[in-house]
């Protein structure tokens, strides 16, 4: 199994970006190739920024998930906002597949309406299981670095580990949501199924 590795560390230690996000499958290069809003010296969450750009790129929606042909797609944050200016930066006059890319942020899930890809912050972590559940059946890509998301019922969980980004990817909650996971995505992931209760 593949696991795709982006380190954020230095040999001096300090975090910087990778001149290029290098995963372990050649053919999967382009998923996480550099952006060019990103500046030199890049902290974990600039790189983030860059992972959420790229899976909108490596994800299929239904099309219920856009009420219109000029909805955007919406990438979200819910709760505390780690990215500060960087995931806006990243997406700025970008389009994946004709649309547009736009960020909003949430405080609570019910304020949550057409969003495609959401992040969780990890301030959420004592309410996870109410918002999982809030949002189960709907088309939306949810994202997190808190620990057991994706054996919770999240989709894509970032790992940080040793200076080094992993992702845990639960197809199945993907798959319940009426998503559709590219396989290079899969490829370059940790596959979790959580155990059946």
């Amino acid at each position: 199994m593949a696991v795709l590795t982006t380190s954020l560390a230095g040999a001096s230690g300090r975090r910087h970006a990778p001149k290029a996000i290098r995963p372990c499958l050649v053919g999967f290069a382009l998923l996480f190739a550099y952006a060019p809003r990103l500046v030199a010296q890049a902290s974990e969450y600039q790189v983030k920024a860059v992972f959420l750009f790229n899976f909108v790129q490596f994800v299929d929606w239904p099309a219920a998930a856009f009420p219109t042909s000029t909805t955007p797609l919406i990438i979200g944050v819910l709760g505390n906002d780690p990215f500060g200016p960087f995931l806006d930066a990243t997406v700025r006059g970008e389009t994946v597949r004709g649309r547009p890319l736009e960020v909003r942020r949430y405080q609570t899930v019910n304020e949550i309406g057409t969003c495609h890809v959401l992040y969780i912050s990890s301030s959420e972590e004592g309410r996870l299981d109410d918002i999982l559940s809030d949002l189960k059946d709907r088309p939306v890509l949810t994202v997190s670095e808190t620990a057991g998301f994706d054996q919770r019922g999240g989709m894509i969980r970032f790992v940080s580990e040793r200076s080094r980004i992993r992702l845990r990817i639960n197809p199945d909650a993907a798959e319940a949501a009426n998503l559709t996971i590219s396989s290079k995505l899969l490829q370059a992931a940790e596959v979790v199924t959580p155990a059946k209760p």
